[in-house]
């Protein structure tokens, strides 16, 4: 029988991902409309607009990178509890994985910051 403790902390870690997961949503869509708004400011202004950023693919990878998260946290949660219900508690081998994982979803996000501060 798996301790209800270790059972809630695997539940707050999959809050966790399904947060960041759509918190890159958020940011996916801010981006694919960036380049909306950079296009209607540079013809308020009277100005072509001369970017060559296509805001909208940048944003619907970084959406489809949330999207993504939000699977694999799932994914991954139910695997947890059924280790856990088992009795089994080892340490996952999957631990360099996640942090890798994780850390290329960051670079995407600074990537996006990257370009957004570029086109300012």
């Amino acid at each position: 029988m798996a301790d209800p403790k270790d059972l809630l902390a695997a539940e707050r870690t999959l809050l966790a991902w399904i947060r960041t997961g759509i918190a890159l949503m958020g940011f996916g869509f801010v981006v694919a409309r960036f380049g909306l708004f950079l296009r209607e400011l540079a013809l308020a202004s009277g100005h072509a607009a001369t970017h060559r950023f296509d805001s909208a693919l940048v944003g619907t990878i970084v959406v489809g990178a949330g999207v993504l998260v939000n699977v694999w946290a799932t994914l991954r949660h139910r695997v947890i509890v059924r280790m856990l219900r088992a009795g089994r508690t080892e340490i996952s081998s999957l631990a360099p994985v996640t942090v890798g994982f994780a850390s290329g979803i960051g670079g995407v996000l600074l990537i996006g910051v990257i370009i957004s501060a570029v086109l300012r």
